[in-house]
């Protein structure tokens, strides 16, 4: 590093001066080996001793064959807390600060993370953040007993070699990580400090999951150089979808945490005679297939985050995007035993590199397996299961910026009934005017029964764009990026679709993946005006009439939920009310100075009950 003269932040080049041991490491296979201690070692137990609480074991780490897997020792560590971000600078943001949240300046608490890691045997390596060519590099500096955690990270945004650090590169993003802390300052919570100083963003971890860190608190980082240069980075997966009749279309998959992103990438599983499962109903136990012959092929473009660079974009009237990322953080808990996706089980079990497997059950020596989740109570599996796979360890993976056909949307939805009603009332599938789709993206609802973080019950907002809870800025910036991505991009369709229930019925997600089949055999054809008519809710845009594909029809409880005689008219209209008022209650916060009048303008039409046809008027295709 000195002989490259990269100018490091002085807070770093303390540490690497004064810490008891110190190594820069190049490889994430260097570092899955420091993750058990090297040695050749198999197993390493991941502790600290904490202050009044004396040695404090946070993670058992095994080395398996094929990679690192971690298990965290609490139940809470397993997945990530929603409140985890504070802002510990006085520059603009809508973000819990720091001093408010806990009552004291962060400057304090940021001499004692150094004084305490001045103390340690450390770690660090250069990463790259995310996925431009002229692109930033920052600097993680780590516990050395840590390494399954800076895995993580050098596999999330791409480990550096120092070698092939510019000469005199200034780092201007740093990481720093001291897990005692959350027990001696946090009661135990995860908490994620982002400092945005005049020359470098800071980011403390006082945790080891890296979901807030890692991951989302690299995601933070390029949201806010984002932020400062006018474009945004979307919470999406994104697919190239390929029909049987070479029909390709492009699909971007927003929403928030547990809304499907991951999912879009997985091919449809069939039954054992072959057809397709729609779902079954909670009640009555029945069971509604259809025949597909051929399902389509799909090629993917990102899984959670996707960089809507002005460099990309090229008049052509579609948003295009690149991956943000160069792994991804997978959720395997809808893999529950051999056979669920074969596709994803292969990669993870013949790997070329090591992989991190996060919360799977497993021994030291052997194999992890996705399907084996590891119990957070007896009989209750994990329902967060993870694994970190290099994006180019998929076939046809795609890696360059692509123009998006289809932006949806999806939403985790409850079971609805007349005696329990509730905002479970989606179709299959609905299309959205552009105006009301960018309200969907402001209110972004978390929706039921959440896997990927610790669940607050109810139905919650993710915040604008569903990035909100990694984003340090202002929320109205944020908004009006989005529309002015809407805007400008009006060939792109927008549709939303709901997963885990449709009304009364259990169908996981299955509707945005027959919504893929079914518009990508389509194409860009437009939709007969007999086939869809305005929703009974207006927040749901227009409903289908009927849909068929490749030659079998979707009973219309699927597209309407009203038609289920669980629900009737009445129970939908319950629903809907339920979904309004948690929209009015929510856009409140983004009537605000900054705000662009066309996002007043189409606000204030949600808030007096507007009609498709209103929201059609206020952006033009």
């Amino acid at each position: 590093m000195e002989k490259k003269r990269v100018n490091l932040p002085a807070e770093a080049a303390y540490l690497i001066e004064n810490a008891p041991g110190f190594k820069v490491f190049d490889t994430v296979e260097q570092l899955a080996d420091a993750a058990v201690n090297g040695n050749g070692n198999n197993s390493f137990e991941v502790k600290y001793d904490v202050e009044g609480k004396g040695e404090v074991t946070e993670a058992i780490v095994h080395r398996v064959t094929n990679g690192i897997s971690a298990n965290y020792v609490e139940t809470y560590m397993r997945r990530r807390d929603p409140d985890t971000m504070a802002i510990g600078d006085d520059k603009p943001t809508d973000q819990p600060l720091f001093k408010d949240r806990f009552g004291y300046p962060f400057e304090n608490l940021r001499k004692e993370t150094f004084d305490w890691m001045v103390k340690q045997d450390l770690a660090a390596f250069y990463f790259k953040i995310g996925n431009l060519e002229k692109c930033s590099y920052g600097l993680a500096i780590v516990p050395a007993n840590a390494g399954f955690f800076a895995m993580g990270l050098a596999m999330l945004q791409r480990i550096v070699p120092v070698e092939a650090i510019p000469d005199c590169y200034e780092i201007k993003v740093a990481m720093y990580i001291a897990p005692p802390f959350r027990h001696t300052h946090f009661n135990g919570k995860q908490v994620v400090v982002h400092n945005r100083t005049d020359s470098v963003y800071e980011v403390f971890s006082y945790n080891l999951y890296p979901g807030p860190s890692a991951k989302k608190g690299i995601y933070g980082v390029i949201l806010s150089i984002g932020e400062e240069e006018g474009w945004s980075t979307a919470h999406c997966s994104a697919v190239e979808s390929i029909s049987p009749y070479d029909n390709i279309t492009r699909f971007m998959h927003e929403g928030a945490s547990g809304g499907g992103k991951s999912e879009m990438l997985q091919q449809i599983l069939r039954e054992l005679n072959g057809e397709v499962l729609i779902g079954y109903n909670l009640t009555s136990k029945e069971r509604r297939t259809l025949t597909i012959p051929q399902f389509c092929e799909i090629r993917p473009i990102c899984d959670d985050m996707g960089m809507v660079h002005p460099s990309f974009q090229t008049g052509s009237k579609r948003i295009r995007i690149i991956d943000a990322e160069n792994a991804w953080f997978i959720r395997t808990d809808s893999i529950t035993e051999y056979g669920k996706d074969p596709i994803l089980e292969k990669l993870t079990i013949n790997t070329k590199r090591p992989f991190l497997f996060l919360n799977i059950d497993t021994n030291p020596g052997g194999t992890a397996l996705i399907w084996n989740h590891i119990e957070d109570e007896p009989g209750k599996p994990c329902p967060n299961p993870r694994v970190v796979v290099p994006r180019k360890a998929f076939p046809n993976v795609v890696s360059e910026p692509a123009s998006i056909d289809v932006r949806s949307f999806g939403v985790r939805t409850p079971p609805c009934t007349l005696e329990n009603p509730s905002y479970g009332i989606f179709g299959l599938f609905h299309i959205l005017p552009p105006a009301l789709a960018w309200l969907w993206r402001l209110v972004s609802p978390r929706g039921h029964a959440n896997p990927s973080i610790v669940d607050q019950g109810g139905m919650q907002s993710e915040g604008v764009g569903s990035y909100w809870p990694f984003a340090t800025g202002e929320k109205f910036t944020h908004a009006n990026l989005l529309l002015e991505q809407i805007v400008e991009n009006t060939i792109t369709q927008y549709v939303i679709s709901p997963n885990q229930h449709i009304g009364n019925w259990k169908v996981g997600f299955m509707p945005q993946m027959l919504m893929r089949e079914y518009l990508t055999r389509r194409g860009n054809s437009r939709f007969r005006h007999t086939q869809i008519q305005p929703a009974r809710c207006n927040l749901l845009g227009y409903e289908l009439n009927y849909l068929t594909i490749e030659g079998s029809k979707i009973p219309s409880r699927f597209l309407k939920v009203y038609k289920q005689p669980e629900v009737g008219f009445e129970g939908y209209d319950k629903g809907a009310a339920m979904l309004s008022e948690f929209f009015k209650k929510e856009l409140q916060q983004y009537k605000v100075e900054g705000l662009s009048d066309l996002g007043r303008e189409i606000i204030e039409l949600c808030l007096n009950d507007g009609g498709v046809d209103d929201y059609e008027k206020l952006i033009k295709k």
